[in-house]
């Protein structure tokens, strides 16, 4: 029987309801009550690095899971991560962008707490266990295992702030599928660059585009001087003339600017050539991403960063 390393850190899947219908965190976590359903499936052993609510999550966070797995990493066949799903996504690719293993990493979580009617955590934690005991599962990065679903930590996103099926991967859809009978794979993730060094002490803001955009919010980070800096732009990748002023600045003061579009489906292109449009961002120096979303654009230039990469490594990186 395979050995899964259960790395615990909170969320709804170890919360439960009270009588005012609001949710809160338990001095227990209730999915470590079905040790007997459990240990049919591995040979378990559960840890609890931390307890909190996915929104108090943090990169420091992040790094101790990630060391925690790596200094484990000869003793297991395979780690599953339960994590509240605020902030699932950003922790599922952090870790898939610094973790060098080829043994199944694979994190999950629930949208209803233990205790409601239709909680889904101990389902989802039995599908994650099930995949990371699946010998198909190896070499596919970190994978976030939700509603009978398996998702590449690149592609996937939240996309519903209740629904059970919240976890999507836009463009793309799942990496596989968990059925009674087993675990079925449609493809696999394509080779990727993996960098080891993650430094929490780094500024990377996320700002969002909109109709009359202006200076003030890039002109300030150019003044703080801020490690570097991620847009959700309009459609393909364009910005509103009135923000050029404050982007220029912190292009002057050398602070990589890293563009996606705030648009739920496609990719930023360099397109327009008009005052704003990407064409012309990106002639001034501005980076376009390869498909992501803000909240992990925002963490792979932040592991760009911590890794010392130049403005040219750092175009390469997000064309990888």
């Amino acid at each position: 029987m395979k050995k899964i390393l259960v790395i615990h850190t909170g969320g709804t899947i170890s919360m439960s309801q009270d009588e005012s219908n609001t949710v809160n965190t338990n001095g227990d976590n209730p999915i470590a009550n079905h040790q007997e359903l459990i240990q049919t499936y591995a040979n378990i052993k559960e840890v609890m690095p931390f307890t909190v609510p996915s929104p108090h999550i943090s990169i420091r966070h992040v790094d101790e899971i990630r060391q925690l797995i790596m200094s484990h990493c000869d003793e297991f066949d395979g780690f599953v991560i339960t994590h509240g799903t605020d902030t699932l996504e950003e922790t599922a690719f952090l870790l898939d962008l610094t973790l060098s293993i080829t043994k199944p990493v694979v994190i999950t979580g629930a949208m209803r707490s233990s205790n409601e009617i239709g909680s889904d955590g101990l389902y989802n934690f039995i599908a994650s266990i099930r995949v990371a005991v699946a010998d198909a599962s190896h070499h596919k990065g970190v994978m976030v295992v939700f509603n009978d679903e398996i998702h590449t930590a690149r592609n996937v996103t939240k996309t519903h702030t209740s629904n059970t099926n919240t976890f999507q991967s836009p463009n793309h859809g799942p990496l596989g599928v968990i059925t009674k009978s087993g675990i079925y794979f449609h493809h696999r993730p394509y080779d990727k660059t993996t960098l080891s060094e993650i430094d929490t002490r780094l500024n990377v803001p996320l700002i969002k585009a909109y109709m009359d955009m202006g200076s003030e919010v890039l002109s300030f980070y150019a003044d703080q001087q801020v490690d570097g800096i991620v847009i959700e732009a309009l459609g393909q990748g364009n910005l509103p003339p009135t923000a050029l002023s404050g982007l220029d600045k912190c292009l002057a003061a050398q602070i990589p600017i890293v563009l996606v579009s705030r648009s739920f489906n496609g990719i930023v292109s360099a397109v327009y050539s008009y005052a704003g449009g990407g064409h012309q961002l990106q002639n001034k120096g501005v980076i376009f991403s390869n498909g992501l979303n803000g909240q992990k654009a925002r963490l792979k230039l932040l592991v760009a960063l911590s890794n010392h990469y130049d403005h040219d490594q750092i175009r390469h990186y997000f064309n990888d």
